[in-house]
Parts: C-alpha cells; sequence; structure tokens
C-alpha cells in the first residue's frame, strides 16, 4: 500500500474498527497525521490563531478532532493485524504502554487469515 492509498483508505474507513490494516496502511497513516499537525501548527502560528502558553490553535484541534476518529480506528486495524483485539489500544494509558504498541506496530502481522478477516497483504 502506498501513501496514497493508505490515506484513501484511512478515509474511507473513517470509523470501521473491523478488518485488517498492514504496517504499511499504519504507517502512512500516522506520517499524513504528523505533517498535517505541522501545517496546522504552522497556520496557527501564521495567523496568530495560537492557544494561550503555545497550546493547540483553532486550527490544530479541527485537524486533531478530524483525524482523531479515524487513526483509533487504524490503531484498532493494525491490532487485529496482530491477532489481537482492538482493546489492546489501552494499554497506551500506561507508561510501558506506549513503547509495548510501538514494538507491535513494527512488526509483520499474521501471515494468512485469522480471527479478523483475511490477510490484506494477500497470500
Amino acid at each position: 500500500m502506498n501513501f496514497g492509498e493508505a490515506i484513501k483508505s484511512g478515509f474511507s474507513n473513517y470509523v470501521n474498527f473491523s478488518g485488517r490494516a498492514p504496517r504499511s496502511e499504519y504507517w502512512f497513516w500516522t506520517l499524513f497525521a504528523v505533517i498535517i499537525s505541522i501545517v496546522a501548527n504552522i497556520i496557527d502560528s501564521l495567523t496568530g490563531t495560537i492557544g494561550i502558553a503555545g497550546s493547540v490553535g483553532i486550527v490544530g484541534l479541527v485537524i486533531s478532532l478530524a483525524l482523531l476518529l479515524p487513526g483509533i480506528a487504524v490503531s484498532v486495524r493494525r491490532l487485529h493485524d496482530l491477532d489481537r483485539t482492538g482493546w489492546w489500544l489501552l494499554i497506551i494509558l500506561t507508561g510501558i504502554g506506549a513503547i509495548v504498541l510501538l514494538i507491535w506496530d513494527c512488526i509483520k502481522g499474521t501471515s494468512g487469515p485469522n480471527r479478523f478477516g483475511a490477510d490484506p497483504l494477500g497470500a
């Protein structure tokens, strides 16, 4: 999956928490979200809409809210690719959980079908 396909998939599966997402979809979506957030912060800085004490500005807030649900959805589908339930995403609330999720997001998903669907990369 290339960058454009990953973005299209992220928006077309806006709140789809079923199925599987390969590493490429997850990481291209993450890259897209980071780039859009940087652009939003630049726009906030240039227009003077940055919040008090350097907090998120209006444009950044709108972008963050728009990307929140598809970001969660692609994260859940990435966990499904590893044959783990989406509830594992809550481990990020612990300190060490973010590291565990980062490691899981870097490893290859299960080959072939699993309980969450067919292999997104094919056989």
